[in-house]
Protein backbone atom coordinates (compact mmCIF):
# COMPACT_ATOMS: atom_id res chain seq x y z
CA UNK A 1 0.00 0.00 0.00
CA UNK A 2 2.89 2.34 0.81
CA UNK A 3 4.46 1.65 -2.57
CA UNK A 4 1.19 2.56 -4.28
CA UNK A 5 0.94 5.82 -2.29
CA UNK A 6 4.51 6.79 -3.15
CA UNK A 7 4.02 5.88 -6.78
CA UNK A 8 0.85 7.93 -7.09
CA UNK A 9 2.48 10.85 -5.27
CA UNK A 10 5.48 10.64 -7.62
CA UNK A 11 3.25 10.56 -10.68
CA UNK A 12 1.34 13.55 -9.30
CA UNK A 13 4.54 15.51 -8.72
CA UNK A 14 5.79 14.75 -12.26
CA UNK A 15 2.37 15.71 -13.67
CA UNK A 16 2.32 19.06 -11.82
CA UNK A 17 5.96 19.80 -12.71
CA UNK A 18 5.28 19.05 -16.37
CA UNK A 19 2.34 21.45 -16.54
CA UNK A 20 4.30 24.13 -14.65
CA UNK A 21 7.21 23.93 -17.08
CA UNK A 22 5.19 23.32 -20.26
CA UNK A 23 4.44 27.05 -20.93
CA UNK A 24 8.12 27.84 -20.48
CA UNK A 25 9.16 25.05 -22.86
CA UNK A 26 6.55 26.12 -25.44
CA UNK A 27 7.70 29.72 -25.23
CA UNK A 28 11.31 28.69 -25.70
CA UNK A 29 10.39 26.52 -28.69
CA UNK A 30 8.37 29.37 -30.26
CA UNK A 31 11.26 31.78 -29.79
CA UNK A 32 13.65 29.35 -31.44
CA UNK A 33 11.26 28.89 -34.36
CA UNK A 34 10.92 32.66 -34.70
CA UNK A 35 14.70 33.10 -34.69
CA UNK A 36 15.02 30.42 -37.36
CA UNK A 37 12.40 32.13 -39.53
CA UNK A 38 14.13 35.45 -39.06
CA UNK A 39 17.46 33.96 -40.09
CA UNK A 40 15.92 32.36 -43.16
CA UNK A 41 14.16 35.59 -44.05
CA UNK A 42 17.42 37.51 -43.95
CA UNK A 43 18.92 34.99 -46.35
CA UNK A 44 15.97 34.64 -48.74
CA UNK A 45 14.83 38.26 -48.92
CA UNK A 46 17.60 39.29 -51.34
CA UNK A 47 16.83 36.24 -53.49
CA UNK A 48 13.13 37.08 -53.54
CA UNK A 49 13.81 40.69 -54.47
CA UNK A 50 16.13 39.55 -57.24
CA UNK A 51 13.45 37.16 -58.51
CA UNK A 52 10.90 39.97 -58.76
CA UNK A 53 13.47 42.12 -60.56
CA UNK A 54 14.13 39.33 -63.05
CA UNK A 55 10.42 38.83 -63.67
CA UNK A 56 9.89 42.53 -64.32
CA UNK A 57 12.79 42.36 -66.74
CA UNK A 58 11.21 39.33 -68.41
CA UNK A 59 7.92 41.22 -68.88
CA UNK A 60 9.78 44.14 -70.42
CA UNK A 61 11.80 41.88 -72.70
CA UNK A 62 8.77 39.95 -74.04
CA UNK A 63 6.74 43.11 -74.53
CA UNK A 64 6.32 43.15 -78.34
CA UNK A 65 7.09 46.87 -78.52
CA UNK A 66 10.52 46.23 -76.98
CA UNK A 67 10.97 42.86 -78.63
CA UNK A 68 10.43 44.17 -82.15
CA UNK A 69 12.91 47.00 -81.62
CA UNK A 70 15.50 44.63 -80.16
CA UNK A 71 15.14 42.02 -82.91
CA UNK A 72 14.97 44.52 -85.79
CA UNK A 73 13.41 42.00 -88.15
CA UNK A 74 12.31 44.41 -90.87
CA UNK A 75 14.36 42.61 -93.50
CA UNK A 76 12.98 39.18 -92.56
CA UNK A 77 9.79 37.59 -93.77
CA UNK A 78 6.83 37.54 -91.39
CA UNK A 79 7.16 33.78 -90.92
CA UNK A 80 10.86 34.07 -90.06
CA UNK A 81 10.25 36.91 -87.64
CA UNK A 82 7.41 34.94 -86.07
CA UNK A 83 9.74 32.01 -85.41
CA UNK A 84 12.38 34.30 -83.93
CA UNK A 85 9.85 36.06 -81.67
CA UNK A 86 8.35 32.79 -80.47
CA UNK A 87 11.81 31.38 -79.73
CA UNK A 88 12.84 34.58 -77.97
CA UNK A 89 9.76 34.59 -75.73
CA UNK A 90 10.17 30.90 -74.90
CA UNK A 91 13.89 31.33 -74.18
CA UNK A 92 13.24 34.29 -71.89
CA UNK A 93 10.63 32.29 -70.03
CA UNK A 94 12.84 29.21 -69.74
CA UNK A 95 15.75 31.33 -68.58
CA UNK A 96 13.64 32.65 -65.69
CA UNK A 97 11.58 29.57 -64.86
CA UNK A 98 13.47 28.95 -61.62
CA UNK A 99 12.36 32.30 -60.24
CA UNK A 100 8.98 30.76 -59.45
CA UNK A 101 10.54 29.31 -56.31
CA UNK A 102 10.96 32.77 -54.81
CA UNK A 103 7.73 34.48 -55.88
CA UNK A 104 4.11 33.94 -54.99
CA UNK A 105 1.81 31.72 -57.00
CA UNK A 106 -0.10 34.81 -58.09
CA UNK A 107 3.05 36.46 -59.46
CA UNK A 108 4.07 33.33 -61.32
CA UNK A 109 0.58 33.00 -62.78
CA UNK A 110 0.91 36.56 -64.10
CA UNK A 111 4.20 35.68 -65.78
CA UNK A 112 2.79 32.55 -67.39
CA UNK A 113 -0.19 34.55 -68.63
CA UNK A 114 2.08 37.22 -70.13
CA UNK A 115 4.04 34.55 -71.98
CA UNK A 116 0.93 32.79 -73.28
CA UNK A 117 -0.79 36.04 -74.30
CA UNK A 118 2.32 37.29 -76.09
CA UNK A 119 2.61 34.08 -78.07
CA UNK A 120 -1.11 34.19 -78.87
CA UNK A 121 -0.88 37.78 -80.14
CA UNK A 122 2.13 37.02 -82.31
CA UNK A 123 0.67 33.82 -83.73
CA UNK A 124 -2.70 35.41 -84.48
CA UNK A 125 -0.96 38.36 -86.15
CA UNK A 126 1.05 36.12 -88.44
CA UNK A 127 -2.08 34.19 -89.41
CA UNK A 128 -3.77 37.46 -90.40
CA UNK A 129 -1.00 38.29 -92.89
CA UNK A 130 -0.57 37.00 -96.43
CA UNK A 131 2.19 34.48 -97.02
CA UNK A 132 4.54 36.96 -98.70
CA UNK A 133 4.37 39.56 -95.89
CA UNK A 134 7.56 40.87 -94.37
CA UNK A 135 8.64 41.42 -90.77
CA UNK A 136 7.66 45.07 -90.88
CA UNK A 137 4.08 44.10 -91.68
CA UNK A 138 4.05 41.62 -88.81
CA UNK A 139 5.39 44.21 -86.39
CA UNK A 140 2.79 46.72 -87.54
CA UNK A 141 -0.07 44.23 -87.02
CA UNK A 142 1.18 43.27 -83.56
CA UNK A 143 1.59 46.88 -82.44
CA UNK A 144 -1.82 47.82 -83.88
CA UNK A 145 -3.41 44.99 -81.92
CA UNK A 146 -1.73 46.12 -78.71
CA UNK A 147 -2.67 49.72 -79.42
CA UNK A 148 -6.34 48.78 -79.64
CA UNK A 149 -6.31 47.31 -76.15
CA UNK A 150 -7.77 49.56 -73.48
CA UNK A 151 -5.04 48.73 -70.97
CA UNK A 152 -1.50 47.63 -71.76
CA UNK A 153 -1.24 44.06 -70.42
CA UNK A 154 2.49 44.43 -69.82
CA UNK A 155 1.98 47.47 -67.62
CA UNK A 156 -0.73 45.60 -65.75
CA UNK A 157 1.61 42.65 -65.22
CA UNK A 158 4.35 44.90 -63.84
CA UNK A 159 1.83 46.62 -61.57
CA UNK A 160 0.66 43.25 -60.25
CA UNK A 161 4.25 42.19 -59.63
CA UNK A 162 4.90 45.43 -57.73
CA UNK A 163 1.75 44.94 -55.66
CA UNK A 164 2.76 41.39 -54.88
CA UNK A 165 6.18 42.62 -53.80
CA UNK A 166 4.58 45.28 -51.60
CA UNK A 167 2.50 42.57 -49.96
CA UNK A 168 5.75 40.82 -49.12
CA UNK A 169 6.69 43.72 -46.89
Amino acid sequence: MDILKYTLAGIGVVYVAFYLFKPYLDKTQNLQALELKKGLSVQTLPLRLQAYERLVLLVERVNPANLLIRLNGNSLSAAELNIIIVNEVRNEFQHNVTQQIYVSDRAWAVIKRVKEDTLAVVNSAVKALPENANGLDLGRIILNHLGKLEDNPYDIAITLLRKDLEDLF
